[in-house]
């Protein structure tokens, strides 16, 4: 996810996609575990592969699908990264039903879209 970018900028430009054509799936600390939100832009809040993305593609007004994963108790880098790359702490058939949720949230935004 880090260097999305470097892939999907050429994937748009190859494919002439407009950028409201773009969906990105991404882990989001600042949503509690299970909440997913639809956006399309916004700030990038420290977030290593959305801002591989606004580069890769030229802007950050690309639509979004936020899953929210919680948020470590530490603000310290490190803790946080090692927190976002660990597994999940929820049961496994909660982890499944966020994963649908955020499946069903794309498959409504590609659906508007066309």
């Amino acid at each position: 996810m880090n260097e999305a970018g470097r892939s999907a900028g050429p994937a748009r430009g190859e494919l002439r996609l407009n950028l409201d054509r773009v969906v990105a799936i991404h882990d989001e600390i600042d949503l509690p575990f299970g909440e997913v939100q639809e956006r399309i832009g916004g700030g990038l809040a420290g977030h290593n592969g959305l801002k591989s993305l606004k580069e890769g593609l030229g802007s950050a007004d690309f639509r979004r699908v936020r899953v929210g994963v919680g948020r470590p108790e530490s603000t310290d880098p490190e803790v946080v990264s090692a927190y976002v790359l660990s597994r999940f702490r929820e049961p496994r058939e909660e982890v499944e039903q966020l994963v649908e949720r955020a499946a069903s949230s794309v498959r409504d935004l590609t659906a508007s879209a066309v």
